[in-house]
């Protein structure tokens, strides 16, 4: 800080004036900024106006470093088992006085509350870290993977993608919780990360200070240049099972009244695929199934898809298709529905 200074004479008629206000800014004036202000007095002696005499005082804006790390939206991310490049956003917002770069970090949680009144079960896997270069608000091939933010000026954000793959074999409502940690650190040169912050000790200096005032995050805690934030993706599975049972239809001496299953009979097999409520659709759920060489595949009845079951037996209801090669029934059921069954349906005879 430095001062100047005039004596006053006697007199009467002291008029003050103070120079030199300054603009609020949300994350307060740049740091690094020098305040001056001078007060002008005006006054009379024996009723003559005399010089006018000033007084000014300056000091240097300390660094005052602060920043927010927030999960966008309000929800879990929903994804499926075995998803590659699951993607779950955050916005960082540099609301510190000065502009810096934050160094980023992503951590997989063990167990505990996730982020949307949920519980961590499993670690997604390749977790990876993008920032949203073209400022579209979607991760998409514009953006870039990134360990920083580079020269984040105050009173701006950033939306940084964590991308991660979701394993096979989730099953419906497993959570994977994530953390993501923005640090400051000093603003350096465009395309270089800046060192390390240092919070000043002791008293002001002349020059200019840096003070921590950062709030408590997810994982960190208050004044320690960075804050964290949890995310969350929550597995949407379907639960297929599969059953198949056979029913005797005819055989050649009693026909269709009380049939046996003796040589020559023929067989009627139903596949049901039963996807469980409360879970995702499974769609293009291919069945292959390779028949014994003591039954004979009965083309001139064909083969039935996506039909409905009662019980355990086969409406018949489907639509021709699916196929028999090499000695094996194969077809795509196109979707069965959570809380829903469809069949395959074909028939045989006993060799």
């Amino acid at each position: 800080m430095t001062r100047a200074s005039t004596l006053l004479g006697a007199g009467s008629l002291v008029a003050l004036a103070v120079l030199g206000s300054t603009p609020a800014f949300a994350a307060g004036t740049q740091a690094g900024s020098t305040i001056t202000n001078t007060v002008q007095v005006n006054y009379q002696v024996g009723g003559v106006a005399q010089n006018q005499i000033a007084a000014s005082d300056s000091f240097t804006v300390d660094r005052k470093v602060n920043l927010v790390v927030a999960a966008v939206g309000t929800s879990t991310t929903q994804v499926s088992p075995g998803q590659l490049a699951a993607v779950t956003a955050f916005s960082v917002t540099n609301t510190s006085n000065a502009t810096l770069d934050f160094a980023l970090a992503v951590s997989q949680q063990t167990g505990g509350a996730g982020a949307h009144s949920n519980t961590d079960t499993f670690d997604a896997t390749n977790l990876r870290i993008y920032v949203d270069t073209n400022a579209n608000g979607v991760y998409d091939a514009g953006d870039s993977q990134v360990a920083y933010l580079d020269e984040l000026a105050a009173d701006t954000s950033k939306t940084v993608f964590v991308v991660a793959d979701i394993p096979l074999g989730r099953a419906t409502n497993d959570v994977a919780a994530v953390t993501l940690t923005a640090t400051g650190r000093e603003g350096g040169t465009a395309g270089t990360q800046g060192n390390a912050l240092v919070q000043t000790t002791g008293s002001n200096t002349a020059g200019m200070d840096t003070v921590f005032a950062d709030g408590a995050g997810a994982t960190d805690a208050a004044r320690d240049a960075a804050y964290s934030a949890k995310n969350d993706y929550t597995v949407f599975a379907a639960a297929l099972s599969v059953t198949k049972v056979s029913r005797i239809v005819s055989d050649p001496f009693n026909g269709t009244t009380n049939p046996k299953m003796i040589p020559g009979a023929t067989i009627e097999y139903c596949i049901s695929v039963a996807n469980a409520a409360g879970g995702a659709n499974a769609t293009n759920v291919a069945l292959a199934d390779v028949l014994p060489t003591t039954i004979t595949y009965l083309s001139s009845f064909g083969i039935f898809l996506n039909g409905t079951v009662t019980g355990s037996t086969c409406n018949a209801d489907g639509a021709s298709g699916g196929s028999f090669a090499s000695g094996t029934i194969t077809g795509t059921l196109s979707s069965v529905a959570a809380g829903d069954a469809r069949t395959l349906l074909f028939r045989a005879t006993i060799n």
